[in-house]
C-alpha cells in the first residue's frame, strides 16, 4: 500500500500546513491589533457632531392616550383582534391560554372569572385595566410588567393599540 517514506511526506505536509496557518494568524494579530496586546481599546476616529454633548438623549415622544382613544376606530380594532384570538376569548368566563377579554376595560387586574394562571406581575404594576394601563401593556407587556407570563412582543403603533382598546371597550355595556 503505502511505504514509510510516503507516510513521512504526508505527515510533514500536514505539519507544514499547520505551521503556515499558525504563523498567518500570528501575523494578522500583529498587523490588526498591534504589538501592544488587547489592553488599548481607544476609538481610532471620533466624528464630532455640532450641538451634541455626552448624555444628551432625546426623550421619547409622549402620547396622549385620551386623544388617541377619542379618534380610535372600533372596526380597525376588530381586525386587530384576530391576532389575539389564539390565546384569548371574548365570551365571559371562557378562558383559553389567556383570560377572556370581555369587559377587560375597567376590570380589576387578575379578576377574570375562572382564570387561575395569572403570573402576579400584573397586579404589582396596576390595580385596574384602565385604557392607559392597557395601552402601555399592549406596547411592551414584558417591559411594562416584568415577569408577566404573556408571551406577546407588543404592538408598536399607538393608533393600533387605541383601536384595539376601543374595540374591546365596545363589547360590554
Amino acid at each position: 500500500m503505502f511505504d514509510t517514506m510516503t507516510m513521512v511526506k504526508a505527515g510533514g505536509a500536514l505539519c507544514g500546513t499547520l505551521l503556515v496557518f499558525l504563523l498567518g494568524g500570528w501575523g494578522a494579530e500583529l498587523i490588526y491589533h498591534g504589538a501592544g496586546g488587547h489592553d488599548d481599546h481607544e476609538q481610532a476616529y471620533v466624528i464630532e457632531v455640532e450641538g451634541a454633548e455626552d448624555g444628551d438623549v432625546e426623550p421619547a415622544e409622549e402620547v396622549d392616550v385620551a386623544v388617541l382613544l377619542a379618534s380610535a376606530s372600533v372596526e380597525d380594532g376588530a381586525g386587530l383582534w384576530r391576532g389575539c384570538q389564539s390565546c384569548h376569548k371574548l365570551e365571559p368566563g371562557e378562558n383559553s391560554t389567556g383570560p377572556y377579554l370581555y369587559g377587560v376595560v375597567g376590570r380589576e387586574v387578575g379578576a377574570a372569572t375562572g382564570y387561575e394562571s395569572y403570573s402576579g406581575a400584573l397586579s404589582e404594576v396596576a390595580d385596574v385595566w384602565t385604557p392607559e394601563n392597557l395601552f402601555n401593556f399592549l406596547e411592551d407587556p414584558k417591559g411594562w410588567a416584568p415577569g408577566t407570563s404573556m408571551g406577546y412582543n407588543g404592538m408598536r403603533k399607538p393608533e393600533d393599540r387605541a383601536d384595539l382598546i376601543a374595540y374591546l371597550d365596545s363589547l360590554d355595556d
